[in-house]
């Protein structure tokens, strides 16, 4: 699909750490849009972006845009109508709404806007019709622009397999231990000599996260336009966040409590039969199969299943009775893509196929005619 205009140029905020070089190396050569702008702190803007940041991915150093100049993070040193945002929550706040209030789109992993009543937090293949809060989001806070959230890394590996369970039987209650990689906490995050051979039980400001975030995303939308708001799910989430010593790739244990009690193969069944939001519209980033359910006794291990599909599929486990709350099973995904740079960039190709995008590329186009 095109826009009849050509790729929609973006900016990539926070462009230098490991999240803002994996934004630039999914975007590198991307049928929808193109890389206009690599925007970072003061102390990076005004260098080539080669001199700017350490390369951390395998691939071309730099994927090939090693001497673009990088500019600040505003809209007025790099005002694409298209940005994707890999900035601290703290920072974020401010940049991100003044992307979207000078008329861009914002996709950010930050933490800054997820829980925002008006702002979309977004699994393409699960709650795609969230996006029709946008209309809302822009009228309450006077943007032409908007922003949209993924959530956090650990958040999308808990719900992706919750949602069909959540749609066919209902939910209600979840415990879930997770075993988080150190990319999670980005470069050079955690001292060797704190994590080899060790597991710290503790995940600053991340289990909180993992409690609230999956109410909101299999939520409901009710309404349509100005008039549209969220409806939480309302089922407790008890969340333990561990880190591990494991390069890329959250593991999660979870134990579901489903109304009706169903069997493991009811339960099996309805994961392998869900039917992603995605399915059909040719998004580049979606992964072959969203959910996989393995039927290995040792499986989903990080080293042997989170690269599949590009990083983007969630694989399932060990699904199997659980005295407690009726069933437990083991999921697992990438942290860095399908938690972070791979899920923004798929939000903004289900924004560009459902037509959202087409208002900021005209005020783009307006404000640099």
């Amino acid at each position: 699909m095109t826009t009849g205009r050509g790729k929609i140029p973006v900016a990539i905020l926070g462009a230098t750490g490991v999240v803002g070089q994996r934004f630039l190396k999914r975007l590198a050569d991307h049928p929808f849009f193109e890389i206009a702008y690599l925007a970072a702190s003061d102390r990076s803007a005004g260098k080539k972006y080669k001199d700017a940041c350490l390369w951390h991915l395998g691939g071309e150093p730099f994927a090939g845009y090693g001497d673009m100049v990088v500019s600040a993070c505003s809209p007025d040193s790099a005002p694409a109508p298209l940005a994707f945002s890999a900035l601290d929550a703290d920072v974020a706040v401010s940049i991100e709404a003044a992307y979207a209030k000078s008329g861009a789109f914002v996709f950010s992993n930050a933490s800054a806007y997820r829980m925002e009543e008006d702002v979309p937090l977004l699994i393409p293949e699960i709650n795609s019709d969230h996006l029709g809060i946008l209309e809302r989001q822009q009228a309450r806070r006077g943007w032409k622009g908007a922003i949209v959230a993924n959530p956090n890394c650990t958040t999308v590996m808990l719900v992706s397999p919750l949602a069909p369970l959540d749609r066919i039987f209902g939910i209600e209650a979840v415990m879930a231990t997770s075993m988080q990689a150190i990319s999670g906490a980005g470069y050079p995050g955690v001292s060797a000599m704190d994590i080899q051979g060790n597991v710290i039980p503790h995940i600053k400001k991340e289990e909180p996260k993992v409690e609230s975030e999956p109410l909101k995303i299999l939520g409901r939308l009710l309404g349509t336009g100005v008039s549209a708001s969220f409806a939480s799910s309302h089922f407790p989430v008890s969340a333990t966040c561990t880190r591990v010593p494991v390069i890329e790739g959250h593991t999660i244990a979870v134990s579901v409590k489903l109304k009706g009690n169903p069997s493991v193969e009811d339960v099996v069944a309805a994961m392998k039969s869900f039917e992603p939001d995605t399915a059909g519209l040719g998004l580049p980033s979606a992964p072959e199969r969203f959910l996989a359910v393995s039927d290995q006794a040792d499986r989903p291990q990080p080293r042997k299943d989170v690269e599949i599909d590009g990083g983007m599929r969630i694989t399932v486990g060990r699904v199997r009775p659980c005295p407690i709350l009726g069933i437990k099973f083991i999921a697992l995904g990438h942290n860095t893509e399908r938690g972070a740079a791979g899920a923004s960039v798929l939000n903004a190709e289900l924004a560009y196929v459902k037509g959202a995008l087409a208002l900021a590329q005209e005020e783009y186009e307006r404000r640099t005619a």
